[in-house]
């Protein structure tokens, strides 16, 4: 089987087949990162390239990688030492990156809508790395597959998404994904950093963080996007913190069995402490593990090697 599209855009447009398709995929990719040996011949002869307009360590790294263990050559090209700099425009640049028989372009853009534009114009596929405010997909399904992993299932579990989400492409993806596989989301954090009518997506806003936390099965925290954001959201990072920092006091009010996550990087201190994040509930690694399989799987999935 393969994926519906030639591209992997955003979440919301996705169907539950195409999401189960990849998170049953990327389950099968762990076995290959559990060898002693961790490559397979998948995808020999392609060719990858990684188009960063913003900073990223773990998703740059993980698709890197991800293509290296499925034997693809890769390509990471940075703005500030590439013709960008001179003054080329996205279009340009992508177009004269296919030229060169690339057969995937990941990329990762400040402004909203990018790899879409990019997908209309370029015959290979194109995955979203992120960008602007608007979604981030395969943050989604490494956390979709980390959910499932670690609760049996995602359908009718209780879960809540903290802090800056009005700026926050992983929670945006990460909403669209949990309510198609039938989850309950609420959504928590200043009045400042909610979107206005997020209630039209189907999750329930909580002001105060502890009514969001009460008797949930997963807590997913947000890192404050500073850069996104303008002055003014909230008075200091130290005010911030007291509200809606998670601490070992409030997870308590979730459920026993509850598990703690986060995209990255952490602020330690400000959206969640350093005991709560290297406690005993976290998943954060488990997170970044499962990043690396699902990119792998989404590779496959569109080179066409599936069929």
């Amino acid at each position: 089987m393969k994926l519906s599209g030639k591209d992997l855009l955003g979440i919301k447009e996705m169907g539950t087949e195409d999401i189960n398709l990849i998170l049953e995929t990327a389950e099968s990719f762990k076995e290959v990162l559990e060898r002693d040996i961790k490559k397979v011949p998948t995808l020999r002869g392609k060719t990858i390239v990684n188009l960063f307009y913003e900073p990223s360590t773990r998703t740059r790294t993980s698709f890197e990688l991800a293509g290296k263990r499925m034997s693809a050559d890769v390509i990471n090209i940075t703005p500030s030492v590439s013709s960008i700099v001179k003054g080329e425009s996205l279009i340009d640049t992508v177009k004269n990156i296919e030229s060169m028989s690339s057969d995937f372009i990941i990329i990762r853009h400040s402004a909203a809508g990018a790899p879409y534009l990019v997908s209309r114009i370029l015959k290979g596929s194109v995955i979203n790395a992120g960008d602007g405010s608007h979604e981030h997909p395969t943050q989604a399904l490494l956390d979709l597959l980390t959910i499932r992993e670690k609760m049996g299932r995602i359908e009718g579990l209780e879960i809540a998404i903290i802090g800056d989400i009005a700026h926050s492409r992983v929670a945006r993806s990460n909403i669209y994904g949990l309510i198609k596989l039938g989850a309950n989301v609420r959504v928590s954090g200043p009045p400042t950093m909610i979107p206005w009518g997020i209630e039209r997506l189907g999750v329930r806003v909580f002001y105060k963080m502890e009514e969001a936390l009460k008797d949930v099965d997963v807590i997913m925290m947000l890192r404050i996007q500073i850069e996104r954001q303008e002055k003014g959201l909230f008075p200091t990072l130290r005010e911030y913190a007291k509200l809606y920092c998670l601490t070992p006091e409030r997870v308590k009010l979730a459920k026993d069995k509850v598990i703690i996550m986060h995209p990255g990087p952490i602020n330690r201190g400000v959206e969640i402490s350093p005991e709560v994040s290297d406690g005993p509930y976290s998943v954060i690694l488990e997170q970044v593990t499962n990043g690396l399989a699902v990119r792998m799987a989404v590779l496959y999935l569109l080179s066409g090697e599936a069929e």
